[in-house]
C-alpha cells in the first residue's frame, strides 16, 4: 500500500499537528504520522507560555479549549524557607500576559479536530516510521511507515520530522547533533492540589541548598511535581526505596508530606525525565525538515519546548505553504524555506537555552557561599520590576510586542 502526499509529518504532538493544521489551513495536502493510538501522554508539556497562548487565539483554538485550561498569575521562587523571587503576570502589558496550564491529551484532540475539518489533513495514529524514501538525486522523498493496517509507503515532497527529543527520522537521515547531558535528572510525580496550603493559580520553585523542586497546578485538580536528582541517580535513589523520595519532599514541600505517602506507594507512581539539551546544526536537507525538539530540545525550565514547538510550526507553515504556490514545491524552493524557517528561529532558541541554563547553574548551586550568592541574585531582580521584565520578557515576550493588540499571526514571525 501507498499514498501520495504535499508533506508528511512524522510526530503528532503539538509541533507536528499545529503545523499539519496550519498546512491545510493554506490548502496544502499534508499527512500526520504519529506512533501512539491515543492522545493520552503522561507528563508531557503542558505550560504554555503567553506567546503560544496568543498563537492558539490567533489559531482559533483558545475559544474551543475554554474551560480546559488555567491561567497562571504569578511565578514564586522560595530558597531556604524564604521567598526571593516573585512576578505578577498581571504586570507584563501584551495580549495575553499569562500561561496557562493545559493538558497536552486536550490540546492535541482539538488540533486534530480542527485539522479534521479541512480536507487535505490526514492523521494516521498507529504509524511508525520505519525508514526513509529517497528519490534519484538523493533527496528525501517520503517514509516507510508500519500503520495498523500494515505496511505502506507515504511519498511525500517535504517530510518534516516532528518526532520528539530522540528522533529517529533525525537519526535515519544522518543529520549530525550534539546532545548535552546537564548534571541532573528529574523525577516527576502527581498529588491532587493542596487547596488549604496554596492557590492555584502560581508557579512555584522551592530550592534547598542544591535540591529544587518545581510545583505546577494540572488541570482539573492536582499538581505535577518535579524534583532534581544527580544525573543517573535513579537508581540509588530507588534502592533507599520509597522513604527517601518522602524525605526530599518534606524538605522541599513539608505542605505534601501526608498526601505524598497516601497516593505514592511504588516507584510506579513516578516518572523519570533525562535532561539534557539538544544543539542541532542544521535543522533541514533536501526534502526533510526538523521541527520542535527534533531540530533543539530543550530542559523544563520555565516550560519552553511546547512554547518553541508552536512557534517553529506557525513560522514553518507559510514558508512552505509559498513554495507549493510558487513552484509546485520544487525541492529546491522546500529547501530555501526550511533554511529560511531556521534562520529566523534560531536566535529564538539560543536566548531561550542559554536562560535555561543560566537558571540550571543557580538551582545546583551548593554551600553557604553559592545559597547566598543565589538568594541575593533572586532578590536584586525580584525588586526591580525593569529587571524582572527583562529576564521573563526572553522566556515568554519573543512574538508577541507590549500593548499591540492582537494582529495576523504572520505579521509576528
Amino acid at each position: 500500500m501507498s499514498m501520495q502526499t504535499s508533506v508528511c509529518v512524522v510526530g503528532g504532538g503539538p509541533a507536528g499537528l499545529t503545523l499539519a493544521v496550519e498546512l491545510a489551513r493554506r490548502s496544502v495536502p499534508v499527512v500526520v504520522l504519529e506512533a501512539s493510538g491515543h492522545f493520552n501522554r503522561s507528563f508531557r508539556g503542558e505550560s504554555v507560555s503567553p506567546d503560544s497562548v496568543w498563537l492558539l487565539d490567533r489559531l482559533g483554538l483558545l475559544d474551543r479549549l475554554d474551560g480546559s485550561y488555567v491561567q497562571m498569575h504569578r511565578m514564586e521562587i522560595d530558597d531556604s524557607g524564604h521567598t526571593v523571587f516573585r512576578a505578577e503576570f498581571a504586570d507584563f502589558r501584551y495580549p495575553h500576559p499569562f500561561p496557562v496550564e493545559l493538558p497536552q491529551p486536550t490540546l492535541l484532540a482539538a488540533l486534530a479536530e480542527t485539522g479534521a475539518g479541512h480536507p487535505g489533513f490526514r492523521l494516521l495514529q498507529g504509524a511508525t516510521a520505519t525508514g526513509l524514501l529517497y528519490d534519484g538525486e538523493g533527496a528525501v522523498a517520503g517514509v516507510r511507515a508500519r500503520t495498523p493496517d500494515g505496511e505502506t509507503e507515504i511519498r511525500a515532497s517535504l517530510t518534516v520530522a516532528a518526532d520528539g527529543r530522540f528522533s529517529k527520522v533525525r537519526d535515519m537521515a544522518g543529520l549530525a547533533y550534539r546532545k548535552v547531558p546537564l548534571e541532573r535528572d528529574v523525577i516527576w510525580l502527581k498529588l491532587p492540589f493542596p487547596y488549604d496550603a496554596w492557590d492555584d493559580r502560581t508557579y512555584r520553585v522551592r530550592i534547598r541548598g542544591d535540591q529544587h523542586g518545581l510545583f505546577i497546578p494540572t488541570r482539573p485538580d492536582s499538581v505535577r511535581v518535579g524534583f532534581n536528582i544527580p544525573k543517573g541517580g535513579l537508581r540509588e535513589m530507588r534502592g533507599q526505596g520509597l522513604p527517601a523520595l518522602y524525605e526530599r519532599l518534606d524538605l522541599l514541600a513539608p505542605e505534601l508530606s501526608a498526601t505524598v505517602r497516601e497516593q505514592v506507594r511504588s516507584w510506579s507512581d513516578t516518572s523519570m525525565l533525562d535532561i539534557f539539551t539538544t544543539v542541532v546544526p542544521r535543522w533541514s536537507a533536501p526534502g526533510l525538515a526538523l521541527i520542535g525538539d527534533a531540530a533543539h530540545t530543550l530542559t523544563p525550565i520555565l516550560g519552553q519546548g511546547v512554547n518553541h514547538a508552536i512557534i517553529d510550526a506557525v513560522t514553518l507553515a507559510p514558508r512552505v505553504a509559498a513554495a507549493f504556490s510558487d513552484d509546485g514545491g520544487s525541492t529546491a524552493s522546500l529547501l530555501a524555506a526550511a533554511e529560511a524557517f531556521q534562520r529566523s528561529r534560531e536566535g529564538s532558541v539560543a536566548r531561550s537555552r542559554a536562560l535555561q541554563l543560566r537558571q540550571e547553574r543557580l538551582f545546583t548551586l551548593d554551600g553557604a557561599m553559592g545559597s547566598a550568592w543565589r538568594r541575593t541574585l533572586y532578590r536584586v531582580v525580584s525588586s526591580s520590576p525593569r529587571l524582572t521584565r527583562r529576564v521573563l520578557a526572553g522566556a515568554y515576550f519573543q512574538v508577541q510586542r507590549p500593548g499591540e493588540r492582537v494582529a495576523k499571526v504572520q505579521a509576528a514571525l
